[in-house]
């Protein structure tokens, strides 16, 4: 427990409330953020030991995030999922939630370390000899559904005085100024990257957003189907259809969204998948065989699927699977107030129709000789076909090599983006977004 009676300084907390207007003009996030206040508090004078912050996200997969520094470790991060059933106990016995409850903005505790304690989250505070608790509800503008929650908590033997409660409180508004653009920056970021891509994402963020703009690109396409998807839609009907085709896209494109290859967009109940490369020989087999082997895992995770589905008496999802390698457009089209960012060109008109010959010749999986050619390995020749648009005729040609069978347990857990740091990973997940019901600042905190 800390015996240092700190004095707050103004003049160093008037450069904390400057570093966190520089640092939301640079465009830092949200992690950078929250470290840096943090740190700059404490060696501003405040005898803090702990902070928590809790930020509501408006993301497909998490309700919220939150970060947990201590003066002695550091920050820690966790994100919090979407729940469909009720909050945990932890939640509903949490000052937060009495704060929210009660409609209050803050609470303040005096910590014993013995007696009962109010909320157990207090227990675990004792253990940190922590004698002083600040909790409070920041919403970002009146009716949103995003904000911050948090605490601040001292081990100083004389708890805050009311001159450090001022000042925490005055830089809890700075905070939130900073939070609030970090959570909108990363919100854009959010929806561009689920809707648009990885990679596209970054172009239209970095300005590529007039009609019109783009680059001719190199790649390996991949173009995948569901068979049979009326019959599901009319079977099981349209909750149930949606469900099933969750599942099949879970199962069947998300190979394609890493090592190299980035889904572009779903059409329907099919997709498009690039595996941008150079014009030489070298990157297009790397960008084939990375495109083959996400149809081998793909084909794996489906089997799968279908052996769970079959458990439950529901039929098999059929598919096929189209690869070619060619020149594509990659950029904006639409309307002037209207666009969409997509690939399009003669190369992904025809692994459109390659991916239709997977009905003709009854196969999962066929490809152009073009990209067999590149991919090498063994493969068979089904035919010859005039495709719509094509002066010559395409050979089409199968894998020979099947895929692996799935060993008994086996799964195929998502893997994480490289390079980004634990709350990148978190914010980068995707999934439909849910709209928030009554009391929004209820349904999104999770303590």
């Amino acid at each position: 427990m800390s015996t240092i009676e700190s004095s707050v300084s103004s003049i160093l907390l008037d450069r904390v409330a400057e570093w966190l207007t520089n640092s939301s003009l640079a465009g830092d996030d949200l992690e950078n953020i929250v470290r840096g206040f943090c740190e700059r508090i404490a060696a501003a004078g405040l005898p803090i030991a702990r902070v928590h912050l809790t930020f509501s996200m408006l993301h497909p997969l998490y309700d919220a995030l939150s970060f947990t520094w201590r003066r002695a470790s550091g920050v820690t991060i966790e994100g919090y999922r979407h729940s469909a059933g009720a909050k945990p106990d932890r939640f509903l016995q949490s000052p937060y939630y009495y704060l929210l409850d009660n409609n209050l903005q803050h609470i303040r505790r005096r910590m014993s370390q013995e007696g009962p304690a109010e909320f157990p989250i207090f227990d675990d505070l004792r253990k940190e000899k922590i004698t002083d608790y600040l909790a409070f509800v920041q919403p970002f503008g009146d009716g949103s559904v995003q904000g911050m929650m948090g605490s601040w908590s001292t081990d100083s033997r004389s708890g805050f005085s009311d001159d450090m409660i001022e000042a925490l409180l005055r830089m809890q508004n700075h905070l939130a100024v900073a939070a609030k653009m970090a959570v909108l920056g990363k919100l854009a970021n959010n929806m561009l990257t689920t809707y648009l891509g990885g990679d596209a994402g970054k172009r239209v963020l970095n300005g590529q957003i007039r009609r019109g703009d783009g680059e001719t690109i190199r790649a390996a396409l991949v173009m995948g189907d569901m068979r049979q998807s009326t019959m599901f839609a009319e079977k099981e009907g349209r909750q149930a259809y949606i469900d099933t085709l969750n599942e099949f896209f879970d199962a069947i494109a998300a190979p394609f969204n890493r090592n190299g290859g980035e889904i572009l967009s779903f059409l329907g109940d099919g997709f498009l998948a690039v595996y941008p490369c150079g014009r030489h020989k070298d990157p297009s087999k790397i960008a084939t065989q990375a495109a083959l082997s996400a149809v081998h895992q793909a084909q794996t995770r489906v089997a799968e699927l279908n052996g769970e589905r079959a458990e439950k008496g529901l039929n098999a999802i059929r598919y096929g699977i189209g690869l070619h390698i060619g020149n594509v457009m990659f950029g904006n089209v639409g309307l002037k107030d209207r666009l969409t960012f997509s690939a399009f060109g003669s190369a992904v008109n025809e692994v459109q129709r390659l991916q239709s010959l997977t009905k003709k010749y009854n196969r999962e999986v066929v490809a152009s000789q073009a990209f067999a050619g590149y991919c090498g390995g063994e493969w068979t020749t089904l035919g010859e076909e005039k495709l719509r648009g094509i002066r010559q005729k395409v050979t089409v040609l199968q894998p020979r090599i099947t895929p692996p069978a799935l060993p008994d347990g086996a799964s195929f857990p998502e893997v994480a983006q490289n390079g980004l740091s634990e709350a990148e990973q978190v914010i980068l997940l995707h999934r439909d977004a849910k709209k928030q019901e009554k009391r929004p600042m209820v349904e999104r905190f999770v303590q």
